[in-house]
């Protein structure tokens, strides 16, 4: 047996690889059935499942072929790797049965199966990672419990699926639970399949979607995101449009993804009803009275040669830390401020799309800064006496007049 192969390279992803059976009342060369397969599918399914284009963008792969001749016929078989959704794959391979011909002679391809790729490629992964726990213990002494822990994690990361005409990223179990935990995005649902938890599912985005409206009808939903201003806001919005019955959070600066499994069943234990929630924000916003503080000429003019940089912050999840010149030194992510702050010498003023803690005042106190303004201020035990503390919308309104 021989191998033949069409132009274009393998996909990046192979999802799928359709197997057929190819049988020829004649004799034929390898060229003339991959040219049978390209030209009597071509013009049949539109542009967006032309063969040749989809081979040009790598979602199908190297078209192989196996030929035997005996007796003047030809029988063999004919592999086409897929990177397309199951749909598509599908309809490719039906395509590909209608060939009848091939050069002059009569032909009859038969679709025998379509192997899932990935499938292949998970048990390859827990094999070799068994094989190199085994070899780890030798050479380290490690105990039997830690490898059956490692290679039963890598395999519950491996159980993501998707979820939903969205195609969310969830766990195997979304469908038969009762109780759903809902997260931010992908390496949350990772992180949760880790730690056992099957019945995660992710938002992937800004915006709530339907699957999860929906499955907040019909499921207890247990709303769980990063200690963050980013999870604030994802947690705001799925309040707003979805049903939820409990809210979790991470540790305060900590993403869901970055969790231990001890840090991820206390959160879930710790979690409170929505309503208890919804309360405890409520009189956190009666209780803090923001003060008014005025901004003297010299720094009011300072800050207005940053305004527009300040006023791209919202909804930026980023910080800008000024330097004694009054200049942005550095824009980050919210999440990484107080590491950041800590490793700057002198900073003259922090203004980030967050909110104003405790900690963040303290490290800013220590680095000599004189204004710290972010969305609002959290709840304060200890004001300083030379760090200005204002919200943004405090700042642009004094800048403005």
């Amino acid at each position: 047996m021989s191998e033949g192969k069409a132009m274009g390279g393998v996909p990046s992803t192979t999802k799928y690889i359709i197997h057929a059976k190819i049988e020829i009342d004649g004799v034929v060369e390898k060229p003339d059935v991959i040219g049978a397969i390209f030209g009597q599918t071509e013009g049949l399914l539109g542009d967006e499942l032309d063969l040749r284009e989809l081979q040009k963008s790598g979602r199908i792969g190297r078209i192989q072929v196996e030929l035997d001749s005996k007796g003047g016929k030809s029988v063999g078989v004919v592999i086409v790797p897929s990177s397309l959704d199951k749909v598509e794959t599908a309809i490719i391979a039906s395509a590909i049965e209608t060939i009848d011909k091939v050069g002059p002679c009569t032909a009859k391809v038969t679709i025998e199966k379509i192997e899932d790729a990935r499938e292949e490629k998970r048990r390859r992964i827990i094999e070799r990672a068994k094989e190199i726990l085994r070899k780890w213990e030798t050479e380290q002494g490690l105990e039997l419990k830690e490898i059956t822990e490692e290679v039963a994690k890598s395999i519950r990361a491996l159980e993501l699926v998707k979820y939903g005409e969205e195609g969310l990223p969830a766990g195997p179990e979304v469908d038969k639970s009762d109780t759903i935990i809902v997260v931010e995005g992908r390496a949350d649902v990772i992180n949760m399949l880790k730690h056992g938890y099957r019945n995660v599912i992710a938002i992937e985005g800004a915006t709530v979607p339907e699957t999860v409206r929906k499955l907040s009808k019909e499921k207890t939903v247990i709303a769980f995101v990063d200690g963050d201003r980013g999870g604030e806001l994802v947690l705001k919005e799925l309040l707003q449009v979805a049903d939820v019955d409990y809210v979790a959070k991470a540790p305060a600066g900590k993403e869901v993804e970055e969790l231990t499994g001890k840090e991820i069943a206390k959160c879930l234990r710790n979690k409170v009803p929505v309503e208890e929630y919804q309360a405890r924000a409520e009189k956190a916003e009666e209780e803090y009275k923001p003060v008014e503080v005025k901004l003297d000429k010299e720094l009011l003019s300072k800050v207005a040669n940053i305004v527009d940089q300040v006023k791209a912050l919202q909804g930026s999840l980023e910080a800008l830390i000024v330097n004694e010149n009054f200049e942005v030194s550095k824009k980050v992510p919210v999440r990484d401020l107080a590491e950041t702050l800590q490793s700057e010498k002198a900073v003259a003023a922090v203004i980030f799309d967050g909110v104003v803690t405790q900690r963040i005042i303290d490290i800013a106190e220590d680095k000599g800064t004189k204004l710290l303004a972010g969305v609002r201020i959290g709840n304060v035990a200890k004001r300083p006496y030379n760090v200005v503390l204002m919200t943004i919308e405090e700042l642009l309104k004094q800048l403005a007049t």
